[in-house]
Formats: structure tokens, C-alpha cells, sequence
């Protein structure tokens, strides 16, 4: 039968043969994730698919051709999930490229990097092939939270916040003093704490009375890494709630405090591991904090235990021997296994450098991690309950940065009915970032961050 395409506007559309041929697996599902660092596309199926790909430089495109599938509804959807703002493709177009399979032709934006590889069935999945475009020069994240922070120095100081924080405040007061300039200085950044009207009222931290340490002169980053993501939903509430979902909201949030905030003259950037729903493997996570040279690292959760009955937050540092606690060993192993849910192609070159990165860990980050810990403890609990009531330790491998404070938070059990209702709460997100966002101020009034070479 003959067949024909049309491309219009950037709309496919496939005019299939009816043929009906014997077939060997089945496609089931078809997801699109896009993403500023890469665009993955999944094709999910009853059984392993065989591929071969080939780059088309001009104009560029990948061509994927699948042996042993039919064009079925479900790989027809696969033209209309691509969305227009996508970083790297154009569009889509599937055809029936041979008497026994399926061509897929990705039309690309800009030259990129594919990578094509399977992966078994784990958790909810069934076979998966993935096709993953990242671009050929990746951009500089640190240049670029240096050129956001440039814009905004630069921008009409009627623009900020208030620059001073509510008088009722002793910590607020403490940290407007050291962000106190000489007359002949700039106008002074944004204030180191939200206004008064954001928080929520608590008693005052014992780091108040903290003598002021000497200031930095220099960008303060700290990487914010929401846990989870694309094809890994982490956690799911008896509702309905994702994990993914929950901990990227809190995210947003931490990140508007963090962006606001002056530590002792310097201002704070936060960096997000990911700011949309895709997904990044755990390595690569602890890497992009590296690349920005970022001074802490917070990874947030919000996981799930057998039973409805547990509850409460907790926070964990890294272990470089034995887990804490057999709930702090069970806990890790949890989070670990993200990479297989989410999906990390092992062939590639990355998995190299992952098993040397995790292998690095410091007693001196442990060390200052723990100190990291203690301080978002101990504001954590002024606004939820506490599951334990001090840091447990583990090997978490998002946490094995050799040389940057990490912790993980587990914000509260999404498997609990009642903390998952507070989770999907706007006014309980907005404190617990107000939580950790003063559990890293006093951090960082006891432990000033080192000096680097980095331009406010």
C-alpha cells in the first residue's frame, strides 16, 4: 500500500499501512522528558527491542530503526508529545520502515550526542528503549548562575526586597549587622532572610548568639537537588501524590529563599540539579554540584515506608562505614536504587567516572555534613515532627561529593495519609523551606564558607 507523509507547521502527520504483519513485542507506552541538559525519549514494550541508529548531520536528525514491532496506536502517540519549546527537537515521524519494523526519525534543533540503549523491567516498568540527545557542548552552569547574579546586581535597586529583616527577629538582626557596608560601599544585596511575613513564628535559633565570622566577599552557591524525577516518580501517598512532584515544589520555594539571602556581605545563589520533571542520575547530580563549585548540597525527599503508621522528617549525612541504623541502611539502599527506575545507560562513559566520584568521600565532609544536619534539624522540628532526633548516617551515593557538606531530607513519609495531606499543602511547603533555609544560615554563621575566586 502506498504510503505518504506530511509536515506541516511543525505537525506530522502519518498516513500508516494497513498491512498486517506478524510481530514480535509490543509497545505499550511512549514519553517525551524534555530538559535545558538533554531530551529523553522512552518507548516502553512487553519485550526487548533490537535498534540500530545512524545521525543525519544536515539538516540533523536521528533515524532509530526498531525490528519486530507494529505501528500501533500507542507509538502513534509519540508525534504529538513533542512540544514546541523542546531544546532539541524539532519533531517526530514514524513510518513502517521495513516489512518486519518500524522507522522513527527525530528531526533535532541542534547537532547532538544520542544515546540509544535498554533497559530490563524494574518496579512498575517493563522493557524500555531510550533515546537520549544531549547537545554537543553542554553550557557552563557556574557562568551561568554568575551571569543571572550580574543581572541582577545590576538591576534597579527598587526591584529588591526590603533591606533589613523584621526587627522581632534576633538572627535577622544579628545577620543584617554583618551584611552592614562602609558608606562608600554598593547599595547592599537583598536581605539574608525572607520578610517576617513569609515565616512562620518559631523560637529564635541558639546560633543568634554566634559571634559574626569574617566576611567572604564572594557568590555563595548551594546546590538544591529535588529527588527523583521523569521516568522515576520516587515515592507515591495512598492519594495519588509523587515524590517528585512534592520535593520539586519545595525546591522552588528553598531556591526563592536562597536567591534573597546575604551571608555576611556575599550573596547566595541556589543551584537546582533539576528545575522541571526529568530525570538525572545520581552521579551526574553530585557532579553538577562539583561544576559550580557550590559550598553545600541539599537533597530533598519524601519517602515512603511499608506500613501507613511512620512519620516524621529526617536528615541524613554520609557514612563512610556502617549505616546508623538498619532504617538508615534500608533508606539508602531505597534511594540508590533510583538509577535503575530512572534509567542510566551503564555503556556510556559516565559510569567510569561515577564509580570514582563515589569513592572519594572525606572524613572532613562527613564531618562538616553532620554539623550541616544538625543545624536543619534542629529547625525542622520547629514546624514538624521529628522521625529521629539526630542525623542518621548512611552510604547515600548523591551524598559522596568529597568536598562539599551534603545532606539528604527526607521532608516527611508520603506513605502517612496525614503528612501526605501536609506535603501537598502550600502553607506547610512554605515553611519547611523557611526551616531550611534557617537551618543554613546557622550553618553558615558557625562554619563561614571558604574563600574561592568567585565574582559577586
Amino acid at each position: 500500500m502506498k504510503r505518504r507523509g506530511l509536515l506541516q507547521g511543525g505537525t506530522l502527520v502519518l498516513l500508516l499501512g494497513a498491512q498486517q504483519l506478524a510481530r514480535g513485542a509490543t509497545i505499550l507506552a511512549v514519553r517525551v522528558w524534555p530538559a535545558p541538559d538533554y531530551t529523553r525519549v522512552t518507548i516502553e514494550s512487553d519485550g526487548p527491542l533490537l535498534s540500530r541508529q545512524q545521525v543525519v548531520p544536515d539538516p540533523p536528525r536521528l533515524a532509530v530503526d526498531i525490528d519486530g514491532i507494529e505501528l500501533n496506536p500507542a507509538l502513534r502517540e509519540l508525534v504529538a508529545k513533542v512540544k514546541a519549546d523542546d531544546p532539541f527537537i524539532a519533531g517526530i515521524r514514524v513510518g513502517q520502515g521495513s516489512p518486519s519494523g518500524v522507522r522513527l526519525v527525530i528531526d533535532l534543533k541542534q547537532g547532538a550526542l544520542p544515546q540509544v540503549f535498554n533497559l530490563p523491567p524494574v518496579a512498575a516498568y517493563q522493557h524500555r528503549l531510550v533515546l537520549d540527545l544531549y547537545p554537543r557542548q553542554a553550557a557552563d552552569p557556574l557562568e551561568q548562575l554568575i551571569a543571572t547574579r550580574m543581572r541582577d546586581r545590576d538591576a534597579p535597586r527598587a526591584a529588591l526586597p526590603p533591606s533589613a529583616p523584621a526587627a522581632a527577629d534576633p538572627l535577622g538582626e544579628l545577620m543584617a549587622r554583618q551584611t552592614e557596608r562602609p558608606a562608600a560601599a554598593p547599595a547592599p544585596s537583598p536581605p539574608l532572610v525572607p520578610p517576617a511575613a513569609s515565616r512562620p513564628a518559631t523560637a529564635p535559633s541558639r546560633s543568634a548568639t554566634t559571634t559574626a565570622p569574617q566576611r567572604t566577599d564572594r557568590l555563595i552557591i548551594v546546590a538544591v537537588d529535588p529527588g527523583h524525577g521523569g521516568e522515576d516518580p520516587g515515592a507515591v501517598g495512598p492519594a495519588g501524590t509523587r515524590e517528585k512532584d512534592v520535593v520539586l515544589q519545595i525546591a522552588h520555594r528553598l531556591q526563592e529563599r536562597i536567591n534573597a539571602t546575604v551571608v555576611n556581605g556575599s550573596p547566595m545563589r541556589a543551584y537546582l540539579t533539576r528545575d522541571a520533571d526529568f530525570f538525572v542520575a545520581l552521579h551526574i547530580r553530585v557532579q553538577k554540584a562539583r561544576r559550580v563549585q557550590a559550598d553545600l548540597f541539599v537533597s530533598l525527599h519524601a519517602d515512603a515506608f511499608f506500613t501507613p503508621a511512620a512519620r516524621g522528617a529526617s536528615v541524613f549525612a554520609l557514612s563512610q562505614g556502617g549505616a546508623s541504623s538498619s532504617a538508615a541502611r534500608w533508606m539508602a539502599d531505597k534511594e540508590n536504587r533510583a538509577d535503575l527506575i530512572g534509567g542510566v545507560n551503564v555503556k556510556s562513559q559516565d559510569a567510569q567516572v561515577a564509580r570514582a566520584l563515589l569513592d572519594m568521600s572525606t572524613t572532613a565532609q562527613i564531618n562538616d555534613s553532620l554539623k550541616l544536619g544538625g543545624a536543619l534539624l534542629g529547625e525542622i522540628g520547629n514546624v514538624g515532627r521529628l522521625h529521629k532526633p539526630k542525623v542518621e548516617q548512611a552510604s547515600f551515593a548523591v551524598l559522596k561529593a568529597p568536598d562539599i557538606p551534603s545532606v539528604l531530607v527526607e521532608t516527611a513519609f508520603i506513605s502517612n495519609p496525614d503528612e501526605e495531606e501536609r506535603l501537598r499543602s502550600d502553607a506547610y511547603q512554605e515553611q519547611l523551606a523557611d526551616a531550611i533555609m534557617r537551618g543554613i544560615n546557622r550553618y553558615f554563621l558557625k562554619n563561614p564558607p571558604l574563600a574561592r575566586n568567585r565574582p559577586v
